[in-house]
């Protein structure tokens, strides 16, 4: 089987979420802020035109942002919900000190923007 390269691929096999983009009127501000969210590095070759945030752990999606000349108009139609390590109002304290800001509350979760305006949830971790 010379130059014939054996594929572990299987019929029926799922794909995976490779990374998340986002459109951004400062690239690499958003990536830093979502980094320090998730507890994950910004490249070091970003940029505010283009930047990369790296997953946070193994096996997790990173994220591109693209700087993009226009700006957010409508909400978010896929936004990240995230858990909480341990109690919800810590961890909205903690991403009000980075940059979000909340937007709504609720008894089982909070509804937050990033410094650019993308929505997102923040949710009760473990109890």
């Amino acid at each position: 089987m010379t130059g014939q390269r054996r594929s572990s691929y299987r019929a029926g096999q799922p794909s995976v979420i490779k990374s998340v983009s986002f459109d951004a009127a400062d690239a690499l501000a958003l990536a830093r802020f979502w980094a320090a969210v998730l507890g994950s590095d910004v490249d070091e070759d970003s940029t505010a035109e283009k930047a990369f945030a790296e997953a946070a752990g193994w096996g997790g999606p990173n994220i591109w942002f693209t700087r993009v000349p226009e700006p957010k108009t409508a909400k978010n139609r896929v936004p990240f919900d995230l858990r909480a390590p341990g109690p919800m109002d810590d961890e909205v304290a903690r991403l009000d000190r980075l940059g979000a800001a909340v937007a709504r509350r609720y008894p089982d979760h909070a509804v937050m923007t990033d410094p650019e305006g993308n929505e997102f949830c923040v949710e009760p971790g473990p109890a």
